[in-house]
């Protein structure tokens, strides 16, 4: 949310019209109304009006010269503070140019994921909207919640289908918006997350259901394939051939940070403690197809 200073004198008519109606077409919400005529005569004769109100107006908040405040001076100064983090620059200008023409929220910056952990300690902000394709993106919230407990995670660009929202929720995100979701959806997903909500479809909590009661019960059955993601029960094949973290970061051609919380949640999901047990599981014939020579 940006502080608007009005022009000087506003309320009064302007010299060059052909500007202010330039102005004016481009940010309607920044039009001047008309002063009171009322609040005018009372500055004139230095009458006792309150600076900032006028009697029987219907609540118009207006400036010592009788003019209107404009609506963006109006706004609620603990407006939630985001930061934006997407590895394209231009996703992040986007979306910055979007929300700064929203009442809802304030802008801190953006970055790109390496920079994301610094400018967290830096500047505080109280929600993190995150662009899901960058890099990490699942391994990131945690690590951001480590430097600033209270922090929440609005994920974006996010594809509907049930890999991906379980890996949202397991990634500690607080809320989503779908890949065609719009910059209202995610000022509202931001207010839910900051009040402990989550703005979903019926489908998607009855998958989180599912999901919760797959869990429980994989705890007493053991059965690995179960509880494991497609993505989990790949890296836990490499693990259960002895390959260490780095050799299965580079067959997967993902990062070593994001292959070690990978594992850690295999070893949650499991109720086990060391890597090594993970072969021991009971699981699908199919379950685990890797080739340790690959």
């Amino acid at each position: 949310m940006l502080d608007f200073v009005p022009f000087a004198g506003a309320g009064r008519q302007m010299a060059d019209h052909d500007v202010e109606a330039e102005f004016v077409g481009q940010f309607p919400q920044f039009a001047f109304p008309q002063p009171d005529p009322r609040a005018v005569a009372a500055a004139a004769i230095g009458g006792d009006q309150q600076p900032g109100r006028v009697e029987g107006t219907s609540n118009r908040r207006v400036e010592d010269d009788g003019s209107d405040i404009p609506d963006a001076r109006r706004m609620s100064p603990a407006a939630p503070r985001v930061y934006v983090v997407s590895d394209v620059r231009l996703y992040r200008e986007g979306l910055i140019s979007s929300l700064a023409r929203q009442s809802g929220l304030k802008v801190l910056g953006a970055g790109p994921s390496s920079d994301v952990l610094g400018q967290i300690t830096a500047l505080r902000p109280e929600v993190l909207l995150l662009d899901l394709a960058a890099r990490d993106s699942l391994t990131l919230p945690r690590r951001a919640q480590q430097v600033h407990p209270t922090l929440r995670v609005v994920a974006f660009a996010v594809t509907e289908a049930e890999e991906y929202v379980l890996a949202c929720a397991e990634a500690g995100i607080s809320s989503y918006v779908a890949q065609d979701g719009s910059v209202e959806d995610l000022v509202t997903a931001v207010l839910c997350a900051l009040k402990g909500e989550l703005q979903c479809s019926p489908r998607t909590a009855a998958l989180l259901f599912r999901r919760l009661a797959t869990l429980s019960g994989g705890r007493s059955t053991g059965s690995a394939d179960s509880v494991l993601t497609p993505r989990e029960r790949e890296i836990a094949a490499l693990v259960a051939c002895n390959l260490p973290n780095k050799e299965i970061a580079r067959r997967l051609r993902l990062g070593p940070a994001t292959i070690k919380n990978h594992v850690h949640n295999i070893l949650q999901k499991l109720n086990i403690h060391r890597r090594g047990d993970i072969a021991g599981r009971r699981l699908k014939p199919d379950a685990w197809r890797a080739d340790p020579a690959a």
